[in-house]
């Protein structure tokens, strides 16, 4: 009369993976902000083409929301909830603020 067990991960297991893929993700959403903060930088140098940067931005967030569209949801498919929360959450934010960024005029 102990306990079931359901047969999914547990919950310091999944609380392990979603830290790790956090720490992850803050460094891949670093290094596309710097791309673009760099791409940035060289625009104001080059007034003849037309700026770079929205499209760096537009660029990071199709790549940060199908990441979070395939991990996240890949892992929610599998029953990590904490990890796929963790993953829609931070990506998806991510994207949301490339998003906004490439809408700046």
């Amino acid at each position: 009369m102990g306990a079931e067990r359901t047969g999914g991960p547990s919950a310091g297991r999944q609380a392990g993976v979603a830290a790790v893929l956090l720490l992850i993700d803050l460094m891949v959403i670093a290094w596309l902000l710097y791309g673009y903060g760099i791409t940035g930088w060289a625009d104001n140098y080059d007034d003849a083409n037309a700026p770079e940067a929205p499209r760096a931005a537009l660029r990071a967030t199709w790549i940060l929301a199908g990441g979070a569209a395939v991990t996240g949801g890949g892992l929610l498919a599998s029953r990590w909830r904490v990890p796929g929360a963790v993953q829609l959450l931070v990506l998806g934010g991510g994207a949301a603020m490339f998003a906004l960024l490439a809408a700046r005029p």
